[in-house]
């Protein structure tokens, strides 16, 4: 993979972790029940593919 696209696919991941971040703050404070679980695992499942993201750019 050339370096402009590892570039990019860090963006994508940084960009992921951060959408991550304010969803699962937006969970916390504003929503109860089911829909808090959702956001979360939603959140989580964002972190999870940014952080891979992250891995496979360094690679």
């Amino acid at each position: 993979m050339d370096p402009m696209m590892k570039m990019w696919v860090s963006f994508v991941g940084i960009g992921l972790m951060a959408i991550a971040a304010v969803i699962i703050t937006l969970a916390r404070l504003k929503t109860k029940g089911i829909l808090r679980g959702v956001l979360s695992t939603t959140a989580f499942l964002l972190l999870v593919i940014g952080g891979l993201l992250g891995l496979f750019s360094i690679a």
